[in-house]
């Protein structure tokens, strides 16, 4: 028998490393002799950096760079064993957990540290650039990342504009002379699960603006700010690919927009962004049975979620799919319209919240869930 095991992470209990393991121990007690093949799953959000590093082997590198707020924070980034890919979170730079509910404001806050990360890793050798832009803080349109990468974004007085939403209001021009040259042999591949353009009513301002800290008077100004912005980046990318309507282009605060207008990225949904990267599906053709699962199966998993990326890719081959999950909700039966065999929830009596999350319990339950699983297959 042949197991591929990639299931995504137990957020707050275990990796996607760690959870494939203990599935994988358990199909062990069955099957000694089968080949069983564990595999980083991730959706491009928390954990990404960690997940493909510890499945696909590489370093992870921590730097100072620029915080939210303008402070000097830890960032961190992975590099795959292959030197040139660089793997990083924009929210270990500007992500909205790293400021408190009370300092939470996009005029102030700021992208540049992404951009002071990117350009690590572009010293450091990297070309190849896999990015997750989910949980941000900002709504600054990705202008911060841009000056850290050497574009100038300029007041009327040919200075440059403050961090965060505030200094749209005063963009007059935007220049791209003096931008990195290593950037034109760059390529970026952004994890963006988004829809939302840079403006309007379903724009970044209006739709992700209140969790950030903007009242309904920012909401308004900043919308207007974006849009000014992207005339002006029209104007200076002539010939590119500039579209505020794009879907993505709203992500993290107009981050997705900076990426597609100014770095030439691409936006994919994450899930099929990691699949892809990590080559999944040629790991899986001969397999007997492939084991997915995340912390929670409900009716949104079909909804682009990593269990359901695994199962298509397996279906694709006639592969059948087993999914374990920490607990399972009514509506999951949706995924067994959706390429998932069969599902099982792993705790296995009543306990409390904090007792199923703890590392070792979880560990334990999945290795003894996958052992009786397994068992019918025997």
């Amino acid at each position: 028998m042949k197991a591929v095991i990639a299931i995504d992470s137990f957020k707050g209990s275990l990796s996607s490393l760690e959870a494939g393991q203990a599935a994988e121990a358990g199909i062990k007690r069955v099957f000694p002799d089968a080949v069983t093949q564990v595999c980083p799953l991730a959706d491009g959000g928390e954990g990404t950096v960690e997940t493909l590093i510890g499945g696909m082997g590489g370093t992870i590198r921590r730097l100072p760079v620029t915080g939210p707020l303008g402070e000097t924070v830890t960032g961190r980034y992975g590099i795959l064993e292959d030197g040139i890919t660089a793997v990083l979170e924009m929210a270990d730079a500007a992500g909205i957990t790293m400021v408190s509910p009370e300092q939470r404001n996009p005029l102030y806050t700021t992208t540049y540290g992404v951009g002071e990360t990117i350009r690590d890793a572009i010293g450091e050798g990297c070309r190849k650039f896999i990015i997750g832009i989910g949980g941000s803080a900002t709504n600054d349109g990705g202008v911060g990342m841009l000056q850290a990468l050497g574009f100038e974004f300029l007041d009327g007085e040919g200075k440059p504009v403050a961090f965060g939403a505030q200094g749209l209001e005063k963009l007059v021009c935007i220049g791209t002379r003096h931008a990195m040259e290593e950037l034109s042999d760059c390529e970026f591949h952004i994890a963006c699960d988004v829809k939302n353009g840079l403006c309007g009513p379903d724009g970044c301002s209006a739709v992700f603006g209140p969790q950030k800290g903007a009242d309904a008077a920012m909401i308004c100004k900043m919308d207007a700010w974006l849009a000014d912005y992207a005339a002006l980046a029209a104007a200076a990318c002539e010939g590119g690919a500039v579209d505020p309507d794009h879907p993505g282009a709203g992500a993290a605060g107009g981050l997705g927009f900076a990426f597609r207008t100014f770095l030439h990225g691409s936006l994919e949904p994450g899930v099929e962004l990691i699949l892809r990267e990590t080559r999944l599906e040629e790991t899986i053709r001969d397999a007997d049975v492939v084991v997915t699962g995340e912390g929670r199966l409900d009716g949104q998993t079909v909804m682009g979620k990593a269990p359901i990326g695994v199962a298509r890719l397996a279906k694709k081959h006639g592969i059948k799919v087993v999914a374990f999950s920490g607990c399972v909700t009514e509506d999951a039966r949706a995924c067994n319209a959706h390429g998932i065999d069969a599902f099982f929830p792993i705790v296995r009596g009543a306990v409390s919240l904090e007792e199923a999350m703890d590392r070792d319990n979880a560990a334990r339950n999945m290795t003894d869930t996958a052992e009786q699983v397994f068992r019918l297959m025997g």
